[in-house]
Formats: C-alpha cells, sequence, structure tokens
C-alpha cells in the first residue's frame, strides 16, 4: 500500500498582496499589503506572521520576495521596532562603560544635543544614509567646524557598529556618508629668541617651574596637572608620566594618558631643577597654609592651598607672559609641546626617541604630524652638501 505524504509546515508562506484604503481624519490613504511566515513560536508551535507595506504592488512583491528568499536561505533577521533614539539610550547606558570618564560624558552629551533630535524619531532599522547624510549637511551649515561633524559621526557610527553586533541592523547607514574635509591647524613653534624671551618673562610668573617643564619634556597640559611626586624620581632623573587629570561637573579626578599607556621621560637636568624649586616652593606654601593645605592626589603643581591648578588659570598665566615676551596673539599653551617636539628633531633626535617623549601612539603618526620639519631637515641636509660640493670645486680650481 503506498505511503501518503507527509506534510510539513514551512516557514517561507508568501500570502498574497492586498490593497488597503483607509481614512485618517477624512484623508483616503491607500497602500499595498502582504503577510508571510517568519517561522514558528518554539513555545507553541503556532506560525509566526509578518506584514509588509508599501505604496506599491511592484514595492510589496520585491519586499515580500527579499523576506522569503532570506528566510530560505537561513540569513533572515526579524523587523527591528526600536527607534534611534531608543537604541542610543541603550548604548550610552550599557555599552560604554570601557571608555574614560571623559569621553563617556561626551558622547552622552553629543547624543542628546545632536544625535536624538535629528535621527532619534526613525526607526532604526529604516535609517539610511541620506537621512543621515541631511543630518551632517545640515550641521556644517549651521556653522559645525568639519572636525565637529567628524566627531558626531564618530558616534554615531559607533553606536550604529554595536547595532549590528546586537543583530539589530545589518549594515551601518553611516558607512557611505561623505563628511567635510579637516584641515590641520598650522603647527605654529616658537622660535629660539622666542623662547629664550618667553622663560625671561616666566621667570617672573608663579607658575615658572610649570613653564619650564612644559618646555623641556612636551608633556600635555592635562599631564602636568596631573603630575604627582611619585612620579619623579630625583636619583635617575627620570620622570613617569602615568596619569593626567580631567574634569567631569566640576569634580577632578586622575586617568591614565591620551595614549592610555605610561611612558619614562629622561629630561634636561633644567628640568629636574626646576621640580626641585617647585617642591621647596610647595614645601613653603605648605606651612603657611597650616590646616587648609589640600593636596590628595600629592600634585607636582598645586595652588597655595594644595588645590590642583585649573587650566583656564594656567592659560591665563600663559597669556600673560607670552604678552610680555611679544609672542603672536594666538600663541596657545601647547605650542610649547610643539616647540619640544621641533626643538628635539632639529637638535638630531630621531623620530621614536621623539615619539616616545611625546607619548604619541605610533611613530607614523608623529611624522604625520610633523613631517614639515623633518622635510625642511632634508632640504637643509641637501644644502649643505650642496654647498660642501661647491667648496671641494674651488679648491681644486685653484
Amino acid at each position: 500500500m503506498p505511503q501518503s505524504k507527509k506534510k510539513t509546515k514551512t516557514a517561507s508562506g508568501m500570502g498574497s498582496i492586498r490593497k488597503v484604503t483607509k481614512t485618517v481624519k477624512g484623508k483616503q490613504y491607500t497602500y499595498y499589503e502582504a503577510r508571510y511566515t517568519e517561522g514558528f513560536d518554539p513555545g507553541t508551535g503556532k506560525q509566526i506572521q509578518r506584514s509588509i507595506t508599501g505604496k506599491t504592488q511592484k514595492e510589496v512583491a520585491q519586499k515580500l520576495k527579499a523576506a522569503t528568499a532570506a528566510i530560505d536561505a537561513g540569513t533572515y533577521k526579524a523587523p527591528c521596532k526600536m527607534t534611534v533614539a531608543q537604541w542610543l539610550d541603550i548604548w550610552v547606558a550599557e555599552y560604554l562603560n570601557n571608555l574614560k570618564p571623559l569621553t563617556q560624558q561626551n558622547y552622552s552629551k553629543q547624543t542628546q544635543k545632536h544625535l536624538k533630535p535629528a535621527l532619534g524619531a526613525a526607526k532604526l532599522e529604516a535609517l539610511d544614509t541620506h537621512t543621515i547624510q541631511k543630518f551632517y549637511n545640515s550641521l556644517s551649515a549651521s556653522g559645525r567646524s568639519p572636525k565637529t561633524v567628524k566627531n558626531i559621526h564618530g558616534i554615531l557610527h559607533c553606536a550604529l557598529q554595536q547595532a549590528i553586533a546586537n543583530d539589530y541592523i545589518r549594515t551601518n547607514p553611516a558607512d557611505a556618508c561623505k563628511l567635510p574635509k579637516v584641515v590641520k591647524p598650522e603647527i605654529k613653534p616658537l622660535e629660539p629668541d622666542e623662547i629664550a624671551q618667553l622663560l625671561k618673562e616666566a621667570q617672573k610668573d608663579d607658575y615658572c617651574n610649570l613653564f619650564i617643564v612644559a618646555m623641556f619634556t612636551g608633556m600635555r597640559q592635562g599631564e602636568l596637572l596631573g603630575l604627582s611626586w611619585d612620579c619623579v624620581d630625583f636619583q635617575t632623573g627620570i620622570i613617569t608620566v602615568k596619569q593626567q587629570l580631567q574634569c567631569t561637573d566640576g569634580h577632578y579626578f586622575l586617568e591614565t594618558p591620551k595614549s592610555g599607556k605610561n611612558r619614562t621621560i629622561l629630561p634636561a637636568p633644567i628640568v629636574m631643577d626646576a621640580l626641585r624649586n617647585q617642591q621647596q616652593r610647595q614645601q613653603r606654601e605648605q606651612a603657611l597654609a597650616g590646616g587648609i593645605w589640600e593636596n590628595k592626589f600629592n600634585l607636582v603643581f598645586t595652588d597655595a592651598t594644595g588645590k590642583n591648578l585649573v587650566r583656564r588659570t594656567v592659560v591665563k598665566h600663559f597669556k600673560k607672559i607670552s604678552q610680555r615676551a611679544n609672542l603672536s596673539d594666538d600663541a596657545r599653551f601647547h605650542d610649547l609641546r610643539h616647540s619640544f617636539a621641533v626643538t628635539s628633531l632639529y637638535a638630531g633626535d630621531d623620530i621614536k626617541t621623539v615619539q616616545a617623549n611625546l607619548g604619541h601612539a605610533t611613530a607614523q603618526f608623529t611624522l604625520d604630524v610633523y613631517g614639515h620639519v623633518t622635510q625642511k631637515m632634508r632640504q637643509d641636509s641637501a644644502s649643505r652638501m650642496q654647498k660642501f660640493y661647491e667648496q671641494l670645486n674651488t679648491k681644486n680650481g685653484q
């Protein structure tokens, strides 16, 4: 007796397309809809039905064909009903814990200020490249700098990458966006005579020792303000850079350097002399302050009561001495770091040594920042060689 074929359930049943007409607030809307079977609920065994809608019958047919083909191929992903705003809230709350506190604060701020207002209402799955591009263009049109647009893009891109990892979306719609070109700011190191004049004027300032250490180590401002006495070894003459001072919502704290790694610097003796002077100065200030002295981080550079220095105060002092030294109005504290790097290169330090002293992640980054300096050094070398050749010819001609 022939066996009857056993019926099996299929997870890719394709339904028919129907025309739907609805009236909303007196206005009639028409669209097309189709339903398909996504699979079966593992608990109840019942079919899981999904619907697809579109403006035309052809559009719905194409969507339906793609969905059922994905089910058959095992690559189907259920539609995500989450909005961009809902996902961003989850991402900020649960996926930024591995970042530094200041970075977390910045990501959260930019998300609330820019991303959610502009893109939050969209469905996460429906967010497309064109929508994001229009958002970036509007930022530029409103006067946001190319660097700001790039930073906001980086935050959104990171959030969408995590959405891919969570299987909420398949691709990152921000990948194909075109960003405004970021023009690197011109590096403006101080000339030797400017450095000499600046140091002369700094002698009259309360922060003199800080400026000397900055000029001859290339340390970042946060690293200088976060330098503690346990990181200064007077016997070996070595400074260990393992932390930087940061502030979030008025709360000061220490965190790892920008590169995320510790480094050591063997500076010129003038730096250790300045640190000894600072140690003596601090001891005098502590004696005068008495019970109100407070240096909870054991910092090298503090105010008269032991509290950490504030960035804007340091900048204010730098502006005063730079004006007295007749430097350009746009001179910045960070120029001391650039001046150290350029001076090191001209003195003959190799790029790896400069990279290590500055705490750059790679030597390539150092080259990218100071490539113009090394190019000039090569030109100077060629000029010296040409001059040497001409001198030889002159001697041979005599």
